[in-house]
């Protein structure tokens, strides 16, 4: 693409991101106003899921870094760059519903498996959207689609293209740079120039085209290289 068409694309998608919550203006303030809102019960679930699961603690922030970087790069507001830190932050909190026995598997995960760690997406939604902040539907909306596929071949919902939110949409493509990326019990991380292969040729259909192109261009995720 041409820097004006690049350019075009991304007031496109600033338009998409429009959340219009509240007047605060500035991002940091936007996140202390939402974890300021976070109960002790909530906070402890966190500490809990981060403790229980060490990869899902490391895997949440490093995602957030690519996830912001890719945000910047689409010219997102303040107010949109603030949900999308907060929701790449916790997009995994709903893995504190998900069974130890799944959550922890050393190997891959069989079919009947799989289908219950996809209701991971759905778990959090509920879970954030107890929290006492005009930010909680948003983040919560956001973090309930971060599974879904451009193409439509997501979940919870099977949602495809712009029916999906553009914030989703970010951070299902820094989900994935950051899960092939980390080394696995079952297998070794993968270098950068692997994984773009990978997303964009062998899933060139499930990520947001443009976004993969700003993906391509991350700082953040030529950075990250493998993770032990």
């Amino acid at each position: 693409r041409d820097a004006q068409e690049s350019r075009g694309l991304g007031d496109v998608y600033k338009r998409q991101a429009g959340i219009g919550a509240s007047g605060l203006s500035s991002q940091e303030e936007i996140m202390n106003d939402f974890f300021s809102n976070l109960t002790n019960p909530f906070r402890s679930l966190v500490a809990a899921l981060e403790k229980r699961d060490e990869y899902t603690a490391g895997h949440d922030q490093r995602t957030k870094l690519i996830a912001v970087d890719i945000g910047e790069q689409c010219g997102l507001e303040a107010e949109e760059l603030a949900i999308l830190e907060i929701a790449a932050s916790v997009h995994d909190i709903g893995k504190i519903g998900i069974p130890d026995r799944i959550l922890l598997k050393a190997g891959r995960l069989d079919a009947e498996e799989w289908e219950v760690m996809k209701n991971h997406p759905e778990h959090g939604f509920r879970i954030l959207s107890t929290v006492e902040s005009p930010y909680a539907s948003p983040v919560a909306n956001v973090v309930r689609y971060h599974h879904e596929a451009f193409d439509g071949s997501g979940y919870p919902d099977g949602k495809r293209s712009e029916d999906i939110p553009v914030l989703s949409r970010i951070i299902a493509l820094a989900d994935c740079y950051d899960a092939m990326a980390t080394s696995r019990p079952y297998r070794p991380g993968k270098p950068h120039s692997f994984i773009m292969k990978v997303i964009h040729e062998e899933n060139e259909y499930k990520y947001d085209p443009y976004l993969r192109c700003l993906l391509y261009t991350s700082d953040a995720a030529d950075d990250m290289q493998c993770v032990d």
